[in-house]
């Protein structure tokens, strides 16, 4: 008997699974591939309308007058290098494909981590799926993507999307988990409405852990987008895949450090924006 026969072979099911998606839901990919093509390209043209020698000040001014003085520095600092190190272009296209699939991720994983930190039954469904979506390798996430949504940023959006959901909507469950119960009697017994509670009570308590979930957000969103470099997203991984296929060591380290430039800048630049004017939790209620 060949022992190959008994061998799992999950592609030999998804395989047929995808190619029906495709054939019966055609319409709906093309037009969802339209959609995010159109909002990565306004946000691009946004990006890339002034020059950066225009488009570096404009920022750090907003940064400092909305922000603090602090992040504007460190804005200053994460853009120029990006100039001074000859993709200004691609830095923005990458910035861009990270921005919109971390808004995506946490507008996703932001209500489904409240609701499992309510409900307990959910929680524990949910764990195990994202155990296995942490899990599986990164550029798994590509394969199926490519084959539904073909070469180019559709599929890297997608999949960095279903990579930055688990940690952002792990830490949303464990931040309002951890949301003393004392400021919720509090907050009941005074007659707050369940929304002025979630509001003015939970998610300020709950803003330090949201930030960490933010930050792993970000950063894994980035990491993908440097393998989504394969499959043709262009951007910040083109140029790292580029330095890797040619050996060319210099174009590789300058590309990855545009990298950490834009993820400090976005770290910096969400939690700013986040923490400011945010009241604590007691204060509020």
């Amino acid at each position: 008997m060949n022992p190959e026969s008994f061998q799992l072979s999950p592609g030999k099911y998804l395989a047929p699974t995808v190619d029906w998606l495709n054939t019966n839901f055609h319409p709906f990919f093309d037009g969802l591939a339209r959609l995010i093509e159109a909002v990565l390209g306004g946000v691009e043209v946004a990006l890339l309308f002034m020059p950066p020698y225009a488009f570096i000040p404009v920022v750090v001014i907003l940064t400092a007058a909305f922000i603090s003085i602090r992040v504007a520095v460190i804005t200053l600092i994460s853009l120029f290098f990006c100039w001074l190190a000859g993709f200004w272009t691609a830095s923005m296209q990458t910035l861009a494909l990270v921005t919109v699939a971390v808004i995506i991720s946490v507008l996703i994983a932001f209500p489904l981590g409240i609701l499992a930190s309510r409900h307990k039954k959910f929680e524990a469904t949910v764990r195990p799926v994202l155990d296995i979506m942490q899990t599986v390798p990164p550029w798994v996430y590509l394969i199926p993507a490519v084959m539904i949504f073909s070469l180019g940023r559709v599929p890297a959006i997608i999949a960095t999307i279903v990579y930055g959901i688990p940690p952002m909507l792990r830490l949303t469950t464990l931040a309002f988990n951890q949301v003393p119960k004392d400021l919720l009697e509090l907050g009941q017994a005074t007659g707050a409405s369940p929304k002025s509670i979630l509001l003015k009570i939970e998610i300020p308590s709950a803003m330090p852990t949201l930030l960490v979930g933010l930050n792993q957000c970000i950063l894994l969103s980035l990491a993908m987008v440097v393998l989504a470099g394969l499959v043709g997203a262009g951007g910040l991984g083109a140029e790292v895949t580029r330095g890797l296929t040619r050996m060319e060591m210099g174009l590789g380290l300058r590309a990855g450090l545009a990298i950490v430039a834009i993820a400090i800048l976005l770290d910096r630049l969400s939690k700013g924006a986040l923490q400011r004017g945010r009241p604590t939790a007691r204060t509020a209620a």
